[in-house]
């Protein structure tokens, strides 16, 4: 596990339009470019705060975690929570602790922080997720259902 570098952001969009494949471009590529680009310069303010990257033997970069400080997050009581914002392994790579070291830098990033708490979140149709934070350790906290509308 090792902190993001600028020679990671060809790696680094790959898996993101993986993992938020949605948006008006094939992998909402354009976007993601543009995020990478800005948090590289300092100037993406919604976060993440720091991303770390895993890399298999070889030294290709096969997999992240974007991470955040919040002051809020379901089922947390502290105002002061490490967030898991992304979290992603390549396929063929899955299954191999990869994902569960990811988490456990993350820990350490938000303890570093002095954060008592970490959480995350992930669709609740999306299974290999919730099964793949079950494992990590993380507790179900409950879903949520979002709504909005326009005024």
């Amino acid at each position: 596990m090792r902190a993001a570098t600028p020679a990671d952001a060809t790696a680094w969009l790959e898996m993101r339009c993986a993992l938020w494949p949605e948006g008006p471009d094939p992998g909402n590529a354009a976007e993601h470019a543009a995020e990478i680009d800005s948090w590289y310069r300092g100037e993406f303010p919604r976060g993440p705060w720091d991303v770390l990257f895993a890399e298999s033997d070889d030294g290709r970069v096969v997999g992240f975690a974007e991470l955040s400080i919040r002051t809020t997050a379901e089922g947390c009581v502290t105002h002061r929570i490490a967030y898991l914002e992304g979290w992603f392994v390549r396929p063929e790579v899955r299954r191999q602790g990869i994902g569960r070291a990811l988490v456990r830098a993350a820990e350490a990033w938000g303890r570093a922080r002095d954060c008592r708490e970490f959480a995350s979140d992930a669709d609740p149709e999306n299974g290999p997720s919730v099964a793949a934070h079950r494992a990590a350790g993380f507790a179900d906290v409950g879903l949520v259902r979002c709504f909005r509308k326009d005024l």
